[in-house]
């Protein structure tokens, strides 16, 4: 199958419209086009979340729901939230739009010598700006197995553009929803055996000299969820020497289980706790993924990235997702700060604080941490692609 006005895959040849993939999709695309390992797949672009939700007749109603609505009613916004996704949940694809979702995915398939899951990750048009900070804020999907799932996540990732938190994160920045729209990346699921973050600066103060990553072993969405303590690494991004280190205790993973066909959690032993997740090659491969995202986007990144167990050495490092950094490069560079200071046991990864990753406006001020306070760091909102599994 090739690439039309619904669906674009990921190594279609198409040049990639932020309109029409969202911010995650028309990143993969992009990645894809210049040579880094993307785990291939295809994006369900904005033209049929528009068609769908032409056809279902309702748009109109959801202004009408959002007008006038106050972000500090949690109550109000929650009932009006759950209206708009039951809504969006309980409609009928267009058989014609839903033939050529099942066909990209069987196309996906037959590249696989049999057929593999997937994950169907959210893509907003408003999502992985330079200006803004809304990762996380749309359902990813997790290990997803045959056409009918990945169609009904699909639809569910839809409803997902009006979450209470997508909501009020709009009305709070004055981001309208005329316009607004989601894409859905349907993407071969990578049977990470460690995956993590990376950040191409040092998150406490901004510093562009440093690179910092924090790893732990199985899929991601336990070190985004607080469950786990992950390694954080912080390393020199010119000789990519290790400048500073804190072990975390990594104590549990999310695996595969293939007769279950779902992720589950499994107790990590002694001696994996222990040691670091990565290598020294595999720090220093991940470090030069991270460099190569920033030289091409020619700005600093938050990367996600995973290492596949079905893949050889040298072969298995996948990249995962790249978006900008919101937080200090959003700052002037003279009133960044040089001071460095030493990792929290947390991995404070996104550079957002719990209190600030939804709420920071673009261009806002979120507050820098301090010496005396490096949990205000957290990963936080950064890896959306691994914040929900689908049990």
């Amino acid at each position: 199958m090739h690439s039309n006005e619904y669906i674009q895959f990921f190594d279609g040849g198409i040049e990639p419209k932020l309109e029409n993939l969202g911010g995650k999709g028309a990143s993969l695309v992009t990645m894809t086009s210049a040579g880094m390992p993307v785990p291939p797949g295809f994006v369900v672009t904005t033209a049929q979340f528009d068609a769908f939700m032409e056809e279902a007749g309702i748009t109109r109603d959801i202004h009408q729901l959002l007008a006038g609505l106050d972000p500090e009613d949690m109550g109000q916004v929650d009932k009006v939230s759950a209206a708009i996704r039951e809504d969006i949940r309980s409609r009928s694809v267009p058989q014609a739009l839903r033939e050529l979702t099942i066909t990209a995915y069987e196309s996906l398939m037959s590249r696989f010598e049999a057929p593999v899951p997937v994950a169907v990750r959210s893509s907003a048009t408003a999502e992985d700006l330079p200006d803004a900070s809304f990762a996380g804020q749309q359902d990813t999907y997790l290990w997803l197995d045959g056409v009918k799932a990945v169609t009904e996540h699909i639809r569910q990732c839809w409803a997902s553009l009006f979450t209470s938190r997508a909501i009020i994160y709009r009305l709070k920045n004055n981001i309208p929803n005329e316009g607004l729209s989601m894409a859905v990346v349907v993407q071969k699921m990578v049977n990470a055996r460690v995956s993590g973050v990376a950040i191409t600066m040092d998150p406490t103060n901004g510093d562009r000299s440093k690179i910092t990553i924090d790893s732990s072993y199985g899929v991601g969405e336990m070190v985004v969820s607080g469950q786990v303590t992950p390694d954080n690494i912080m390393l020199d991004k010119v000789t990519l020497t290790v400048v500073s280190e804190h072990l975390g205790d990594k104590h549990a993973e999310l695996v595969p289980d293939p007769g279950a066909g779902r992720l589950v959690e499994r107790e990590v032993d002694a001696e994996r706790r222990g040691r670091r997740s990565l290598t020294d090659a595999e720090l220093t491969a991940v470090a030069q993924m991270a460099k190569r995202a920033e030289k091409h986007y020619k700005c600093p990144q938050d990367i996600e990235w995973a290492l596949d167990a079905d893949l050889p050495d040298g072969e298995n490092l996948l990249l995962l997702q790249s978006r900008p950094e919101t937080v200090h490069s959003a700052k002037p560079t003279a009133v960044r700060q040089t001071v460095q200071t030493p990792p929290s046991a947390g991995g404070y990864f996104s550079g957002l604080s719990h209190a600030t990753s939804a709420t920071t406006p673009p261009g806002g001020t979120a507050p820098a941490a301090t010496p005396s306070s490096p949990s205000a760091f957290s990963l936080g909102s950064i890896t959306a692609s691994l914040l929900k599994p689908s049990f």
